[in-house]
């Protein structure tokens, strides 16, 4: 790859600086681009905030150093009414979304991959850690990062499709010291940059409160009843925005053991708690999946599916339906199936595709879950 024209995504951090200055090193036709998103203030709101004005000044900083020119695109409506606000709704209706892959899909290689039109640029780069490779059958596929705690192929997982031939990933084969001492190298004043928080716009992991507070939204606020998992009453809940499955602290309940939220039902306003074992899911079933493939895969393709970020994922057949979406049979059970998050799916490597996760399966059917996954599905039952 050699004497292309270069996007570069540029947040402000040194991922991204790296990513889009290890290509202007190489001699490619770079130009930084940085989305205003709404999150962006004035301040910090942390030490560790990646959405700011100062971001801003960083990256154009940043491109000053390497000599290539840097814009800022104004994507505020976008990513309200693409992240924010679906974001929202899932926590007011017992889901938790994971925002950072909607803004992949919708703004960074959705919104972005069409300016490079406009900017007649060969390629897309960002500072994710992953990697694109070109198959032997002239299609692409998505790799996880050499750096294996800091690969990104779970919030990469939505994506479309097409843009993987379009994109290029600087940091694939690095890892995060690697790209420090690059910064360092290169007198990248972001070289010793803390990292960013995942969820931008809620840099002090207050969900609830940002919901609420910023964005007076009263939603899923309401109190309501917290049940045991035989539908009795043990207490009452502060509102179902402030609860997500599996979660443990701040239930402000005393049981005599340690309960779980296994369930949320936003139509009844009522929060299920149970032990530990009552978290156990047999299986999924998803929404639309994005398939990082040409075609679907085989039903009963072997797969590792991770359902959350820092998941390691668990062995499970694949069921798609002719709907497009998926049942997913694990070989064991796996804890804290959460709806709205994603389940995301690898063969070996690489990255096969992900979609949202509707709800969690039990089997009806005696039998351990190793001997079901190779077989046709078998009845199971829905299950928060």
């Amino acid at each position: 790859m050699t004497g292309l024209r270069v996007l570069a995504a540029m947040s402000g951090g040194v991922d991204s600086a790296v990513a889009a200055a290890l290509l202007a090193e190489q001699g490619h036709d770079v130009t930084g681009v940085t989305l205003k998103l709404a999150c962006y203030g004035t301040t910090p709101l942390s030490p560790r905030a990646c959405c700011t004005l100062d971001a801003i000044d960083e990256a154009r900083a940043v491109a000053m150093r390497m000599s290539f020119p840097h814009h800022v695109v104004d994507a505020e409506q976008v990513f309200r009414e693409r992240v924010m606000q679906p974001w929202v709704d899932g926590y007011a209706t017992g889901r938790t979304l994971y925002p950072c892959a909607s803004c992949n899909q919708h703004l960074k290689f959705g919104d972005l991959v069409s300016r490079m039109e406009l900017a007649a640029a060969d390629k897309l780069a960002t500072g994710h850690y992953a990697r694109v490779r070109q198959e032997t059958d002239g299609s692409w596929g998505l790799y996880r990062a050499r750096d294996a705690h800091k690969d990104q192929t779970y919030a990469l997982a939505t994506i479309p499709y097409a843009v993987l031939a379009r994109v290029v990933f600087p940091l694939g084969d690095l890892e995060k010291t690697e790209v420090r001492n690059h910064a360092q190298r290169l007198g990248l004043s972001v070289w010793d940059k803390p990292e960013s928080q995942d969820l931008c716009f809620v840099p002090d992991g207050d969900y609830a409160g940002y919901i609420t507070g910023t964005l007076k939204e009263k939603r899923g606020s309401e109190p309501g009843a917290f049940l045991d998992e035989a539908g009795n009453h043990v207490g009452t809940h502060r509102g179902i925005l402030h609860y997500t499955i599996g979660q443990r602290k701040g239930l402000g309940i005393a049981m005599h053991e340690r309960w779980y939220v296994v369930a949320i039902d936003a139509s009844a306003n009522t929060v299920t708690l149970g032990p530990r074992q009552a978290l156990e899911r047999d299986g999924l079933v998803t929404g639309p999946v994005n398939w990082l493939l040409p075609a679907p895969p085989a039903p009963g393709t072997r797969a590792t599916v991770r359902i959350r970020y820092n998941h390691a994922g668990g062995g499970a057949a694949l069921w798609p339906r002719a709907d497009g979406t998926l049942e997913v049979r694990f070989e064991e059970p796996q804890l804290a199936v959460t709806p709205g998050q994603l389940a995301v799916f690898h063969v070996g490597e690489r990255c096969i595709g992900g979609a949202e996760i509707v709800t969690g399966l039990r089997c009806t059917e005696s039998g351990d879950a190793v001997a079901l996954a190779g077989r046709s599905p078998v009845a199971m039952r829905a299950g928060a």
